[in-house]
């Protein structure tokens, strides 16, 4: 990923969404050739010369002051995972930030929780959304990740290329954005990660979605919301689930799936529990 030009659509992909009425600004009678603000509407906004702007849009402003970063925050109405994904297109590579190569690992500890967790589906997410370790409920709500390929355990994979996903996820369309735009994040990050850059090119040819939510340059950190899934056995399940990142790692994200205690989803959660519970033989 060339982080140049990654830089110059995500900001003009940013001030194109802001209009002038939501900036602040009068209008000046001049026909508006572009959507959202121009950049020397940026510019005088951010308190910082159009020239500078547009070398900064380009790439070629160096290292910008924080207050400069505030002050385009402010500007282009930036979430905290917008900002986050700015300062990684801006910050200088380093070969502290380059992409580790090693495959990741699941502590003992985290895959003891995920057993604790047997009630709810619970599964820990490394680097480009790779599902690394995943309990009963999740592999029996989602789909069974460990009997996949190692290289196709992935969740990106699963809810774009996976037929029997579009039917199973409810509100697909938005989750598969979503996550889309989760990967966006990490590209920022990682821009040297050749693993993720192979996905984004499977993704490209074989999701028939995925160019135009890929080129929105939105982003996201998933942290918490809520899922619907239609589940084959049991029905309709509905849960608000929670994202942490363990203590020690932070290219690892453990998702729990919650179910409201005594509704129609922690019923049937138990009875899917039941039925995928390993068969144990008497001597």
């Amino acid at each position: 990923m060339n982080r140049g030009d990654e830089l110059a659509d995500f900001l003009r992909s940013r001030r194109a969404r802001i209009s002038p009425d939501q900036a602040g600004l009068a209008a000046d009678g001049r026909a508006r050739r572009v959507p959202g603000l121009r950049r020397d509407e940026v510019a005088r906004l951010a308190g910082m010369s159009t020239e500078y702007y547009t070398r900064l849009e380009q790439g070629r402003a160096g290292n910008p002051s924080p207050e400069i970063v505030e002050a385009l925050v402010r500007v282009l109405q930036l979430d905290l995972a917008e900002r986050e994904h700015l300062t990684d297109l801006l910050a200088r590579p380093t070969p502290a930030r380059r992409a580790p190569t090693a495959p990741q690992r699941v502590r003992p500890g985290l895959h003891l929780m995920l057993q604790t967790l047997e009630h709810v589906p619970a599964f820990i997410l490394g680097r480009r959304t790779d599902v690394l370790a995943a309990n009963r409920l999740a592999r029996a709500v989602l789909t069974d990740f460990d009997a996949l390929p190692v290289p196709q355990r992935n969740l990106a994979r699963y809810y774009l290329l996976d037929p029997e996903a579009r039917e199973r996820v409810g509100d697909w369309p938005r989750i598969a954005a979503e996550t889309v735009a989760m990967l966006r994040l990490e590209a920022g990050r990682h821009p040297d990660d050749r693993r993720l850059a192979d996905l984004v090119g499977e993704l490209t040819l074989r999701s028939p979605e995925f160019t135009t939510w890929w080129n929105d340059h939105r982003v996201l950190r998933r942290t918490h919301g809520a899922k619907h899934y239609r589940h084959p056995v049991v029905g309709d399940l509905h849960f608000a689930y929670e994202s942490f990142q363990p203590p020690g790692d932070p290219d690892q994200t453990l998702c729990v799936y919650n179910a409201e205690p005594g509704s129609p989803t922690a019923t049937a959660l138990r009875l899917l529990s039941s039925w995928t519970a390993p068969a144990h033989s008497g001597q």
